[in-house]
């Protein structure tokens, strides 16, 4: 796992070991942030079920403002705070250490993208959706990763299932407002 481009190019990020933890997988990483790469930019970021962080770093790396990680697992914690360091991006970051759904309904921030990669098949994904488009700004972006399997909802609040991508096991999700609602 490594950051693929901007300043931290290169840079190699840190996982726990075991089967807790799933990364999002390179060619998937490289796919959303080639999906997204005119937004990024000065953006706000929520990075929900961080993990590693490794998405939320990339979007630092190629020039978002901000990043806020959500992550309850001790062991992708540890990792989240020194890929973060290790980085130099402690500026640019926040991580919460609590459970998303938690997270989600105490926070009041605003946010132009979001990426959501929930451990697969368990429900969560569709139960968070709701509340990050609540937190979204108009013309934001919610990225979601699920089991290639799940089913998705078509619509969030103002936010509507433009389309899916699948790689390999994974499907990504991706929620916009529709332009004549803006």
């Amino acid at each position: 796992m490594r950051i693929i481009t901007g300043v931290a190019r290169g840079r190699k990020l840190l996982a726990p070991e075991g089967t807790d933890v799933r990364p999002t997988a390179e060619i998937t990483k490289e796919a959303v942030f080639s999906a997204i790469q005119f937004e990024v930019a000065g953006a706000r970021m929520l990075d929900l079920f961080a993990g590693t962080g490794q998405m939320g770093l990339e979007a630092i790396s190629r020039g978002a403002k901000s990043v806020v990680f959500v992550e309850s697992g001790r062991p992708s914690l540890e990792a989240l705070r020194a890929n973060i360091a290790a980085c130099g991006f402690e500026q640019q970051c926040r991580v919460a250490a609590m459970d998303a759904l938690r997270f989600l309904e105490a926070d009041g921030g605003e946010y132009d993208i979001a990426f959501l990669d929930p451990p697969y098949s368990q429900g969560l994904a569709q139960a968070v959706l709701p509340l990050v488009a609540q937190r979204m700004s108009p013309g934001g972006v919610i990225l979601c990763e699920t089991h290639r399997q799940e089913e998705m909802p078509q619509e969030a609040g103002k936010f509507r299932w433009m389309k899916a991508r699948r790689y390999g096991k994974a499907m990504v999700h991706t929620y916009r407002i529709p332009e004549e609602e803006e």
